[in-house]
């Protein structure tokens, strides 16, 4: 026989847990689309959207490199932008994992086209992290890595 509080419990605890669930996912959608805005930003030549999506102490790492939020703003996004606007990159699916106030991104993408007179074909990989503030998700560290396709 199941008493009547046993099931208010339990009924409390599944309506709990679909509730953590479901915040959850807004959380890794609103992280999935800072991502996403970022590379819109890039494409859109919005330099300033995307200085909004870094926290001031981001660490931008690629190629060997490590370049700190003001020297990729100063030094190496116009190359991204020019980049991006001219080779089409198709991104995967952003996988986002959660834990309090931090996120990753992972995603891969494919880029194929031409670059300065020259053919890209290239399959690289993505990893941002986040962290939740009180205005929302920022970008902390973004890590690229990129071969040629096979």
């Amino acid at each position: 026989m199941i008493h009547i509080p046993r099931i208010v419990a339990l009924l409390f605890l599944t309506s709990t847990c679909l509730a953590q669930a479901q915040s959850g996912d807004s959380e890794a959608t609103a992280v999935a689309a800072v991502v996403r805005n970022y590379h819109a930003a890039l494409l859109a030549a919005d330099t300033q959207a995307v200085s909004r999506l870094l926290a001031p102490d981001a660490v931008i790492l690629e190629s060997g490199d490590r370049e700190s939020r003001k020297e990729y703003l100063e030094h190496h996004l116009q190359a991204d932008i020019k980049f991006a606007q001219a080779v089409p990159t198709r991104q995967s699916k952003i996988d986002v994992t959660l834990s309090g106030d931090v996120a990753w991104a992972i995603s891969t993408s494919v880029t194929q086209g031409t670059y300065e007179s020259k053919a890209v074909n290239l399959v690289g990989a993505e990893l941002m992290v986040l962290t939740r503030n009180p205005t929302g998700w920022v970008i902390r560290s973004i890590h690229w890595s990129s071969r040629r396709s096979k």
